[in-house]
């Protein structure tokens, strides 16, 4: 379910894949990710689950992101500081 304005998933600078890692390593190492992500950043997280808890935490946190389900089942999770962030 994207937030407004989402840039392509081909502008992110970092990637960080965690299929096949069980919960809840996935949402501490987005978080850790995101922690030292510069502003003018993008990070695309890649996943073998739709991470629906992550969403929350994003809003709350000021960043905007954008969810896609790739034809093999994967999701890429695109992550950005929104503006206020």
């Amino acid at each position: 379910m994207p937030d407004t304005g989402f840039p392509p998933a081909d502008t992110a600078d970092v990637v960080l894949d965690v299929r096949g890692l069980a919960p809840p390593e996935p949402l501490e190492r987005v978080l850790d990710a995101l922690a030292t992500l510069p502003p003018t950043e993008r990070l695309l997280m890649i996943i073998d689950r739709e991470p629906r808890p992550l969403y929350g935490i994003l809003r709350q946190n000021g960043f905007l992101h954008a969810c896609t389900m790739r034809p093999d089942a994967v999701f890429e999770v695109l992550i950005w500081r929104g503006a206020a962030a």
